[in-house]
């Protein structure tokens, strides 16, 4: 499920780089809206500063991840002169830099080594899996050999360092892989607790992941209650009465809302008939998709089209027509 939500989220190309700091040092990163940043520690050890916030002291192997592009600073020390405010993986391109002590403090000390990246949203319909985070986490190390996020993590690492033929496709896939395991530790038990009536507590449910994994993997086939029911092992009631209560709203709104969503990304972002955009979502006509659209977004799919509007729901993270909460 995972991976089909950030393949809709996500907005052109993410971007990291491999970053080598030499003491003294300190840097801001100016808050990126809509976008979703991270920083891992590769070597050494830095502090996350926040305005009003304790400083958080990070060493080698934690993942800062910043769901909704936080500002936030690192520098080698709690007092340091902190640079000028850059975006995160605002960069052209990507690949490896060093960025030298200040000449002004004598000789140069220890490296801190930083992969920082982000990914660019489209919050208009950003999911629960990611809006119900908080606006910072971090993932403390250490990793133990073989754990998908450190290997995704030293993987992207390597290829920064030493691009060759297809660096720059082969990143984007690696940015793809490490983005989902970063989602799937923050939602694993030991870093966040399970809450009622939220979709952390709902991918744990065996059942609903399961009924859940199965719709965003064919999302334009014919979906009942019933069907994903079956898919959780459940019976009807019992299935729409567990989805309401840990996702706040009855199955086939969410089914409604996706489809939506990804009608409207195919829509504005390639060249795909009407026709078969309404068959990917579920739609026998395009006279069916076309009322739904309308219903859905407040203007009809060839207005979006053309004008490349995702219709009339505002930038932020808001509640959809249907009750679902982005």
């Amino acid at each position: 499920m995972m991976s089909e939500v950030v393949a809709v989220l996500r907005r052109g190309r993410p971007r990291s780089q491999r970053v080598t700091w030499t003491a003294p040092w300190g840097q801001r990163f100016a808050a990126v809206d809509g976008s979703a940043g991270f920083q891992v520690v590769l070597r050494g050890t830095c502090w996350l500063l926040r305005d009003g916030e304790e400083p958080v002291r990070l060493q080698a192997g934690d993942v800062l991840f910043l769901p909704s592009g936080a500002e936030h600073a690192l520098a080698d020390r709690i007092d340091a002169e902190l640079a000028e405010a850059c975006e995160p993986g605002r960069v052209a391109g990507n690949g490896a830099v060093e960025v030298p002590a200040s000449p002004d403090h004598g000789l140069p000390g220890e490296q801190t080594v930083t992969l920082c990246g982000a990914y660019e949203l489209d919050l208009r319909f950003i999911h629960p899996l990611l809006a119900q985070l908080p606006p910072v986490v971090i993932l403390r190390a250490p990793f133990d050999r073989g754990e998908p996020l450190r290997d995704a993590v030293e993987l992207l690492a390597m290829e920064l360092d030493r691009p060759g033929l297809g660096t720059d496709h082969l990143i984007a896939a690696l940015l793809d892989v490490l983005f989902i395991h970063i989602l799937r530790a923050c939602h694993d038990e030991r870093v966040l607790p399970g809450r009622a009536h939220s979709w952390v507590a709902a991918i744990r449910d065996t059942g609903l992941r399961s009924a859940l994994d199965a719709f965003h993997s064919d999302p334009g086939h014919p979906w009942t209650v019933a069907e994903l029911a079956q898919h959780a092992a459940m019976s009807r009631t019992a299935f729409a009465r567990r989805f309401h209560e840990l996702i706040g709203n009855p199955p086939m709104a969410y089914v409604t809302w996706w489809r939506m969503n990804l009608a409207t990304a195919l829509l504005t972002d390639t060249d795909q008939p009407m026709r078969a955009i309404a068959q990917r979502v579920g739609y026998s006509s395009e006279y069916a998709f076309a009322h739904a659209f309308r219903r859905e977004r407040g203007i009809s799919p060839g207005a979006a089209r053309r004008t490349g509007s995702r219709g009339n729901l505002p930038h932020s993270a808001v509640r959809s027509r249907n009750g679902v909460t982005a």
